[in-house]
């Protein structure tokens, strides 16, 4: 009964997933389309991330797959932590994605290390502590 379900869930169109680094959360909407990429509902891929690099970070799932850009459309929305993080949630978002529509996709997008979800966070402050591990500075007298 489970696997029918997995099987009902592999043929649809729309795929939802996220992706998260550090604090970042990107939220994915992936489907067949005509290559849009759309930031918060309403601002383009430009205007999110303006260097070229960081837009060809994003795009290298469907690089290393063979897949088109230009084939899917794609919704993202996000949140939290800074552009870096944001990037690279999005990135495994996709990659993440990728993989539900075509299993077959896996291997290929695992070597290039884009479904590992990088788990360095920020370290929480501790009592007595100025920061995480910094203490105060000790007088002997």
């Amino acid at each position: 009964m489970v696997e029918e379900t997995k099987k009902k869930a592999k043929n649809t169109d729309v795929i939802w997933i996220s992706g998260r680094r550090k604090t970042s959360v990107a939220r994915i909407r992936l489907q067949k389309g005509k290559g849009e990429f759309v930031f918060d509902d309403d601002k383009k891929f430009e205007e999110v991330f303006p260097l070229a690099l960081d837009r060809d970070e994003i795009l290298r799932p469907f690089k290393v797959t063979g897949r088109d850009p230009k084939s899917f459309s794609v919704s993202v929305k996000l949140a939290g932590g800074g552009k870096k993080g944001q990037l690279e949630a999005t990135r495994l978002g996709i990659a993440k994605a990728l993989v539900e529509m075509e299993d077959n996709l896996r291997p290929l997008l695992k070597d290039a290390g884009l479904l590992t979800r990088d788990p360095r966070m920020k370290e929480r402050k501790k009592y007595g502590l100025k920061r995480a591990r910094k203490a105060p500075q000790f007088s002997k007298r």
